[in-house]
């Protein structure tokens, strides 16, 4: 993994890179000599002045992702100390022996790699065409850190199954990298609760690690206002929003897998079972409103609408759709926690979003709390896009 080129970034160009953004897209670049495909380049500015060192995929739009800022090596002992600087950060954490990130790509500087812990398995996802090349000997690292953490890891499987990977050139990719191959489903703890994560065929890498704390959010919010509160959870995956909710719990997913992990893993739990309805949620939403149906919370977690700027406009109509829908459904006082996880939508337009489907419903709404995913997931000051997750903590009347 020795520098096998250099980058010379076009005249004027040079200033994210100068404040620590990660990418480097084709249309600031200059030249690019000796650099192979998923090689480590030195980036300079144009009168040679160095800038930093990443890696190179001339067929990807974003040609450069940076690793370091400063004039260092970046080889296996570079490798292992900044892998060991992003566990550490998770120590502290009460859920890093159950369900936790260990390492959130650009945002850990570690672009192209995420990592989630499920247990004693990891989860990982090479997302572009270096961290690829490099995945068996970062399995093996990631093995030996977490060891003498005291954290001794079964198996490192695969999901490399994401559709960013063709923007790299790259194929979907699954599969066990290290080690005992996974159960169907691993069973892990958070919050004194049994969670089941599918990752060999699971939603991401098996469960919604973001939202864990949202999870336990919404319980919370409910257990000291509303403690029989009826509670729709839409395109709710296993269940988790209402797993420790006492009232009764409405899951609509359209998936059949999703509804019963969810249903095991409330009987893993002793929990009462849900009603699981296998739906579209804009119809389910649509199909309840005509029943005149009333619900005291509502979680609207959506799958990315947007997945470019250029499809923005569209997702937004979709969010405002949900939303507005959710509102006239909830009973006076009730909550309405509603998110969006397309990077395209920022956090001040969900907001507005969410604001022109209220007026639109007739309601009135108070926002308690701004929402994002737990500190296992942190973002980057000089990296804003990676704020993917937003979400709001409503209370209409």
């Amino acid at each position: 993994m020795n520098t096998e080129g250099v980058v010379t970034i076009r005249a004027g160009r040079e200033k994210p890179v100068r404040q620590g953004h990660p990418w480097v897209f084709s249309g600031a670049i200059a030249r690019a000599q000796n650099a192979a495909p998923g090689a480590v380049v030195t980036v300079v500015a144009y009168d040679g002045t160095f800038l930093g060192r990443g890696y190179w995929n001339p067929k990807s739009q974003i040609q450069v992702r940076l690793l370091t800022w400063r004039e260092e090596v970046v080889n296996e002992d570079w490798w292992r100390q900044t892998l060991r600087r992003a566990v550490a950060a998770r120590l502290y954490q009460a859920e890093v022996n159950g369900g936790c990130r260990l390492v959130n790509a650009e945002n850990d500087f570690l672009p192209g790699l995420i990592v989630d812990r499920y247990a004693d398995y990891l989860v990982l996802q090479a997302l572009t065409l270096h961290i690829d090349q490099q995945k068996e000997m970062l399995a093996q690292l990631l093995v030996e850190i977490l060891d003498d953490a005291g954290l001794p890891v079964r198996g490192v499987y695969e999901r490399s199954d994401v559709d960013v990977r063709a923007k790299e050139g790259l194929k979907p990719s699954v599969g066990l990298l290290w080690g005992e191959e996974p159960p169907a489903r691993v069973a892990f703890c958070a919050a004194g609760l049994t969670r089941l994560a599918d990752i060999r065929a699971g939603h991401k890498t098996g469960y919604y690690l973001d939202q864990l704390v949202n999870h336990r959010l919404l319980a919370a919010t409910l257990a000291s206002s509303l403690p029989s509160a009826r509670v729709l959870n839409l395109f709710s995956y296993s269940g988790g929003f209402g797993l420790a909710v006492d009232g009764p719990i409405v899951n609509v997913d359209v998936s059949r897998e999703a509804l019963s992990l969810a249903s095991d893993t409330y009987a893993a739990n002793s929990r009462p079972q849900p009603e699981n309805v296998q739906a579209d949620a804009f119809q389910f939403l649509r199909d309840a409103e005509a029943r005149c149906e009333r619900f005291d919370a509502i979680v609207c977690d959506p799958p990315k609408f947007a997945h470019t700027q250029q499809q923005a406009e569209r997702a937004a109509r979709g969010y405002k759709d949900l939303n507005l829908r959710c509102f006239r459904l909830l009973n006076p006082g009730g909550y309405l926690m509603t998110f969006s996880c397309s990077g395209a939508i920022s956090a001040d337009l969900f907001q507005k979003i969410a604001f022109g489907a209220l007026v639109d419903s007739g309601r009135q709404a108070q926002i308690l709390q701004q929402l994002g995913p737990g500190g296992d997931h942190p973002v980057a000051l000089t990296f804003p896009e990676g704020a993917y997750l937003k979400g709001l903590l409503l209370r209409v009347y």
